[in-house]
């Protein structure tokens, strides 16, 4: 499949996907090849994963002709416009942590490069839905990817044998929890639908089999609107028009206080829930249990995405192949996988890592469930494959606006609109910007 990513197109023909973004990749690899072998080579890179000194430390000590130094950044879109910027002015790291959301953007901006020859005995260690993240679909690799975020659910084990409920192993079953649970107790909730975090709406997505932003030739297709879309914001948005769930945002002091009391008993969330839970609900330590997202399909075995991140060596690196060679030791090798993962603030990627002895021990908040990390292993391996675009920051700005309303609104009508009005912004910013968008 050969398209562009670029807001000007080229007339060659090109070999490798991504047009444009991947020429200037490759045009300027005998600038990065490294100088000389023999000597020493000071990469720098730009991250915000806890840990990632301390392993950037063991590497240092192993491999004296290759020393990188981390630098801490700011996460999410600052990061990526500090990146951008720093590109257009030749001064970018050797290495930057990206979300995978982020890297089509970088890509389009001509600041990750193309790895793939240089990471291919990689690609084995990572569950497929995983590293078709960093790929973006085709034959490329724009990073290696670093940790995972895997939709699970989440549930009050003790109010579930209170009210009689069972584990819901379909999304039809989830909505029966629901209404069972606000027919035994009316004064609380299965859980919410949040606006004020967009991650969660796209994992949900791409769970259902939404692919939002596709390659047609030399265009871009956006179908944020989907089928697959569609039914995820007709099921939410029915659950809340009936009121069989709260539609109160997340993150905020009322929804912290209804998961510590109890007034909200399930969450669906991602494998770094616990730490949520630990500030956010402190009281129910030991009381919450972890199981796998409900699947529209009996027989079907899914999940989606809710955040993550990856390593990328930049188009201006002269040393593209040391940075790639510690970007795949820094998300493959145990000893810096544990260093990163020492405080539970990443899980890792790689598939080995996730039942290493780095992850052996439960987090504090679920000793009750000591197999919780063995669970998210074979939950990961099931992640469904992502497609992002240039402009996912156009995106999720609108869903925060549009199902913001829709929530408060509690209407399914409108959110069939604000997904309408997702389509319809990020369409528009495409062309804005230049992309050609087919119809």
């Amino acid at each position: 499949m050969q398209f562009t990513m670029r807001r000007r197109f080229v007339a060659t023909s090109l070999a490798v996907a991504l047009g444009a973004a991947t020429l200037a990749a490759c045009s300027s690899d005998s600038e990065n090849k490294d100088s000389a072998d023999s000597g020493r080579v000071s990469l720098t890179y730009w991250a915000w994963a806890p840990g990632t000194d301390k392993a950037a430390e063991i590497w240092n000590k192993k491999n004296p002709d290759i020393q990188v130094t981390v630098r801490e950044q700011a996460s999410g879109d600052d990061l990526v416009t500090k990146v951008i910027t720093a590109a257009k002015a030749n001064k970018t790291p050797d290495l930057v942590q990206a979300e995978y959301q982020a890297i089509p953007t970088l890509v389009s901006n001509d600041v990750l490069a193309d790895i793939a020859d240089e990471v291919k005995d990689a690609e084995d260690k990572f569950a497929p839905g995983i590293w078709q993240q960093v790929t973006l679909g085709t034959d490329s690799a724009f990073a290696v990817p670093q940790d995972s975020g895997p939709l699970m659910f989440y549930y009050r084990e003790d109010l579930f044998k209170k009210y009689g409920l069972t584990v819901p192993a379909t999304w039809d079953e989830f909505a029966e929890t629901a209404r069972k649970l606000k027919k035994e107790d009316p004064s609380k909730a299965l859980t919410t639908f949040s606006s004020n975090d967009s991650g969660l709406f796209a994992g949900l997505a791409q769970q259902a089999g939404a692919k939002w932003w596709t390659a047609e030739g030399q265009k871009w297709k956006v179908a944020i609107d989907d089928a697959a879309t569609k039914k995820v914001a007709d099921f939410w948005g029915g659950l809340v028009e009936e009121g069989a769930i709260d539609n109160q945002p997340m993150y905020t002091p009322a929804w912290n206080k209804a998961l510590n009391t109890g007034k909200q008993i399930a969450w669906v969330s991602a494998v770094w829930a616990p730490g949520t839970l630990t500030t956010g609900a402190p009281d129910t330590a030991g009381k919450w249990a972890m199981a796998p997202l409900p699947q529209w399909s009996k027989g079907e075995n899914a999940t989606g995405s809710w955040g993550g991140s990856s390593t990328g060596v930049t188009t201006n690196s002269k040393h593209k192949e040391a940075a790639a060679k510690f970007a795949t030791w820094l998300n493959t090798d145990q000893e810096a996988i544990a260093a990163m993962a020492e405080d539970g603030s990443i899980y890792p990627a790689a598939t080995a890592a996730q039942t290493s002895d780095a992850l052996s021990k439960a987090p504090d908040f679920f000793s009750n469930q000591p197999d919780f990390y063995a669970k998210a292993a074979e939950i990961t391996k099931t992640t469904a494959p992502s497609a992002w675009g240039p402009n996912v920051n156009v995106a999720y700005t609108t869903f925060k606006d549009a199902f913001g309303k829709a929530a408060k609104a509690k209407s399914k009508d409108s959110f069939t609109s604000a997904l309408t009005a997702m389509q319809d912004d990020t369409v528009a910013d495409m062309k804005k910007q230049g992309f050609e968008v087919a119809e």
